[in-house]
């Protein structure tokens, strides 16, 4: 009979870019206010890559950190997963290119595309790894410069969105009831149409296309902060019931960083209080599939967790894709 293994986060790190992007900068080239963009997303300002800072630069620095953190070399890596909706390239994998930088020669390493349910998706995958002995030490990095694809001129979108990395080791360990102890993973994509960028096989770049201001990302935003707040609460009632939690027995639950209201809305709606969930989209806008590895890495040198506290995750985003995690940190 085979052994059963415990998945735990045994590093964490982040990277984001030094620019920032106020509500104040974009009142200069749009109609709007800081007042209207932080009353509808609480955000006050993003940071945006600058020259020669990419989607794989920005990983592997978030990644050396998460070593650095689980005091480990990159050679004791021994599969990379990527977490993006904006890869480095179409081809190669944004993946190959981390982990050349990182050095870990022939290590497998592959993309995963999940939009901002990214992250989660990519530690459940690395979790079956590790608990099944496949590997012992996986590194996932959620890694996004979203202003690469966002058109400045769509006040709508272009508010929300900002660039950054965030990375974990997902280490073997021998006690299964450690680490990661329960997730559920979803997509629907009977609602693709609600957030896309439409680039591809269908919808091959053509003059007609970068003429139309095609090539950009959109969303419908009303339905999109409709299904925010409803799989929140959901997928926080889910995790509670199916782990017979109470609400003092979770220390810390850390959101995708969708909007601020998504996320007092849903509070709210679980009767539990807002301090719950960590936030921290008035610095740095949605990132997607980065937004939980950095706001974890975040709350965890700000003190706000420690170690054996429960921690659950949440995310949704376009596919549609969501997904919780309950973490025994």
């Amino acid at each position: 009979m085979s052994k059963f293994y415990g998945a735990i986060i045994a590093g964490i790190g982040s990277c984001v870019p030094e620019k920032r992007l106020t509500n104040h900068d974009l009142m200069e080239t749009m109609d709007t206010s800081d007042e209207w963009i932080v009353q509808r997303t609480g955000i006050r300002e993003r940071r945006i890559a600058g020259p020669g800072e990419t989607t794989a630069t920005l990983a592997e620095i978030a990644a050396r950190r998460a070593l650095i953190d689980a005091k480990m070399d990159a050679r004791d890596v021994e599969l990379l997963i990527i977490a993006t909706a904006t890869p480095e390239m179409t081809v190669p994998s944004t993946a190959c290119f981390v982990a050349h930088a990182l050095g870990l020669g022939t290590t497998p390493a592959f993309d995963l595309a999940a939009a901002c349910t990214g992250y989660l998706y990519a530690q459940d995958v690395a979790a079956q790894f590790v608990r099944n002995g496949t590997y012992k030490n996986v590194l996932v990095v959620g890694a996004e410069t979203l202003s690469r694809i966002v058109n400045y001129k769509d006040r709508a979108s272009c508010i929300l969105f900002g660039d950054g990395a965030g990375a974990t080791v997902i280490q073997q360990d021998p006690d299964p009831a450690r680490g990661l102890i329960y997730s559920r993973l979803y997509a629907d994509g009977g609602g693709a149409e609600m957030i896309q960028c439409k680039p591809g096989s269908r919808h091959p770049y053509t003059r007609e296309m970068l003429d139309k201001s095609d090539q950009y990302m959109t969303l419908r935003g009303r339905e999109v902060y409709k299904f925010a707040v409803q799989r929140f609460a959901e997928l926080i009632d889910d995790a509670m019931r199916k782990c017979h939690l109470s609400a003092d027995d979770i220390k810390l639950i850390i959101p995708h960083q969708v909007n601020q209201r998504v996320i007092d809305s849903a509070m709210e709606k679980l009767h539990l209080p807002p301090e719950k969930a960590f936030a921290n989209i008035d610095r740095f806008g949605n990132t997607s599939a980065a937004s939980i590895p950095i706001a974890l890495d975040e709350a965890w040198r700000c003190g706000k967790f420690k170690r054996g506290d429960l921690l659950v995750f949440v995310a949704f985003g376009a596919g549609l894709t969501w997904a919780n995690a309950v973490v025994r940190f």
